[in-house]
């Protein structure tokens, strides 16, 4: 049963369960090219509880509600909302569902959208929580590869950069184990791949090459994911500018890489990422960002139990 459940982590899900999702992102993605708009959420209401900045993810959402056929509430920034007169996130999220049907909730603590799902009757979808979980950006980045490739199985898969504190790569392991990849975990020391993940990964039967020299391995991969250093997420800045700018992805690297490398970015970028890319045939990562509309259009549809 889809309607009423709460998206908190990758781990919650099945391949079944990922699966139906991109599938009816597709349906409704394939009707939204047919119509501009659909009515599967009249009368509903999204909250977006926005404690941590976002531009992605947070428009994304809201676009997805509205094209739904719904409306939205909620705020982009905790100083906006009575957190800062000292409410607590029980009481906020306790309020809030009386006035909605589905909360999106990003917070920069790890367990807050697991507390949320505690206290709401309503369903809850997370948004990101500190540097755990991104389940709904797994399933778009899924959900793009399945587009770009016509599958996922038998791939070489690059993760790239903040591998430690990325909660988008950690939320993309663990999904990716369901299918027959190969998994490049490239990164400085400092911001290793956690211990425990990759031990799960493995457990699951994926073949993992851990490397800093990502020159050395370019020439290998299918796909290379990018993430950017996040200065937010370091206890000591100090630690932050011994890896600051540790990869550049330029033409100048990409003409040691296969024809066919594809690169995906869970944005906002920094530096990692030259904009003389941004033209190649290689650069996925605009039409990445797109696939957050359907397949939050589709996490919202099914949770409020409006699609099947």
């Amino acid at each position: 049963m889809w309607k009423g459940r709460d998206v908190i982590s990758i781990r919650d899900f099945s391949k079944k369960d990922i699966e139906h999702v991109l599938k009816t992102a597709e349906k409704l993605e394939n009707e939204l090219k047919e119509r501009e708009a659909l009515d599967y959420a009249k009368g509903k209401i999204l909250a977006t509880l926005f404690f941590e900045p976002s531009t992605r993810t947070r428009l994304s959402f809201e676009s997805a509600m509205h094209r739904l056929g719904g409306n939205v509430i909620g705020f982009a920034e905790a100083s906006t909302s009575s957190v800062k007169k000292g409410e607590s996130l029980r009481d906020t999220i306790k309020t809030v569902e009386q006035y909605s049907d589905v909360i999106v909730i990003r917070h920069p603590k790890e367990g807050a959208a697991r507390l949320a799902a505690e206290v709401a009757e309503i369903p809850v979808i997370n948004a990101g929580d500190g540097s755990n979980q991104h389940p709904t950006q797994t399933l778009l980045d899924l959900y793009t590869i399945k587009k770009e490739f016509g599958k996922i199985d038998g791939l070489k898969i690059g993760l790239l950069g903040d591998l430690k504190y990325g909660r988008t790569v950690h939320s993309l392991s663990e999904a990716l184990a369901f299918y027959d990849i190969e998994l490049y975990l490239i990164s400085p020391e400092l911001l290793k791949m956690p211990r425990h993940i990759i031990e799960e990964l493995r457990e699951k039967g994926v073949k993992i090459y851990e490397t800093s020299d990502l020159e050395k391995v370019i020439g290998e991969l299918d796909l290379l994911y990018v993430t950017r250093i996040q200065k937010e997420r370091f206890p000591d800045e100090q630690e932050y500018l011994k890896v600051k700018g540790s990869y550049v992805i330029d033409c100048a690297l990409l003409a040691r890489a296969k024809e066919g490398l594809k690169i995906m970015h869970p944005l906002p970028r920094v530096d990692e990422i030259h904009p003389e890319v941004d033209k190649s045939k290689h650069a996925i990562y605009f039409r990445q960002v797109f696939s957050g509309v359907p397949v939050r259009m589709a996490l919202l549809g099914l949770t409020l139990g409006v699609v099947e």
